[in-house]
């Protein structure tokens, strides 16, 4: 097993050292790291955090930034800017596309934090502060055609009278389901799942922090996805960031399965193929969610990890995931992936100065 301690906090890629060229993985899942694939000038098309990503039907990658120049940037496969545009989504925080009777849409998640015009220069963790970096607002859900026109949004859950109004709802994240049905977590708000249909009606939520069979509690539910890879048991995967897990539900809520992650704050799932690979915002480490310590999970067909992307090599003993940890020397704090079709991965990170999206070129 691998000596946490003999990692090192430092270097980081922004501090001096560039991963660009590096390969990292193990067994199947090697990846030479490609820094330069979407840097951009910064002066035109600035980015604060890349935090999330996906492909459209024509093979474009819409990344979006929480940048309030830009909060949607359109990117060839080759890297070459297409578009970027967009300042109504100063929280935008999770993107999804959908392909509906031939056309595709996006959904847009925006957790509600904005730009704090008294920042005082140096707050970014003072969340109570009036002088914070970012500061809180209710956040929301819109649908949008991919020419960015609002087809509708799902606002605080105040209005249908789920939450009180003293709760807050600060989503981050969407699944949409082969019948439409949307799911979203609420994941900096009051930590709940809900479940809208496809035209952003009310069907049921759970979760939170205080149920009695504690399977049921979601904390930090930063990402969510519809697990299709057995068309005849379709079901959700859903992160509890904070408890260091992925759970498990059916479609209508009912519990079916925790994953251990021990050692890594993850992230919901992207599909490709019989695996899903999970973006690991912080490594857990020295009893706290280290700075600078992301990095990619890849999980097989039965829901194990089986290769770490700029983490330690993952290791099970008596059929238990021992603790996972990054090797500090690609990542900052993975996001957002995306997967194109020849299996090679585009990353987003949060807090990674300005950083552009890095491409993992699969090794054949």
């Amino acid at each position: 097993m691998t000596d946490l301690k003999s990692n090192s906090l430092n270097p980081t890629p922004q501090s001096g050292c560039d991963p660009h060229g590096q390969i990292i993985g193990q067994g199947d899942f090697q990846y030479r790291v490609n820094t330069q694939w979407g840097r951009l000038n910064a002066k035109q098309t600035p980015v604060e955090n890349c935090h999330d990503m996906a492909f459209d039907s024509k093979g474009r990658l819409i990344m979006v930034t929480d940048h309030p120049q830009n909060n949607f940037i359109v990117y060839s496969k080759e890297g070459e800017l297409l578009d970027a545009w967009g300042s109504q989504f100063p929280g935008a925080h999770s993107i999804k596309i959908v392909n509906e009777n031939g056309e595709d849409f996006m959904y847009v998640v925006d957790s509600g934090w904005i730009s704090n015009r008294h920042w005082d220069g140096k707050s970014y963790n003072e969340w109570d502060s009036p002088y914070n970096k970012v500061i809180a607002q209710a956040g929301f859900i819109a649908k949008l055609s991919m020419d960015g026109r609002v087809l509708f949004t799902i606002s605080h859950p105040q209005t249908i009278g789920i939450y009180t109004p003293d709760q807050p709802f600060r989503p981050t994240d969407i699944a949409i389901a082969p019948n439409g049905d949307l799911y979203v977590t609420d994941g900096y708000g009051s930590d709940y799942l809900i479940q809208y249909d496809s035209n952003g009606r009310y069907i049921r939520h759970w979760g939170g922090q205080d149920n009695s069979d504690p399977n049921y509690n979601l904390v930090n539910t930063h990402g969510v996805s519809v697990d299709l890879r057995s068309p005849e048991n379709p079901h959700l995967i859903v992160s509890s960031r904070f408890e260091q897990a992925l759970k498990r539900f059916t479609l209508d809520g009912q519990f079916i399965e925790k994953i251990e992650t021990p050692g890594a704050y993850i992230g919901g799932p992207v599909y490709s193929g019989d695996h899903f690979f999970a973006p690991v915002c912080w490594s857990h480490y020295n009893d706290e969610n280290a700075v600078d310590s992301g990095f990619i999970s890849v999980f097989d067909k039965n829901n194990q990890i089986v290769a770490n992307l700029g983490g330690t090599q993952p290791e099970y003993i008596n059929g238990a995931l021992q603790p996972m940890v990054s090797t500090w020397d690609i990542f900052n704090h993975v996001h957002g992936i995306a997967i194109d079709d020849d299996g090679n991965l585009y990353v987003g990170q949060w807090r990674a100065n300005n950083t552009y999206p890095f491409k993992l070129e699969k090794i054949k």
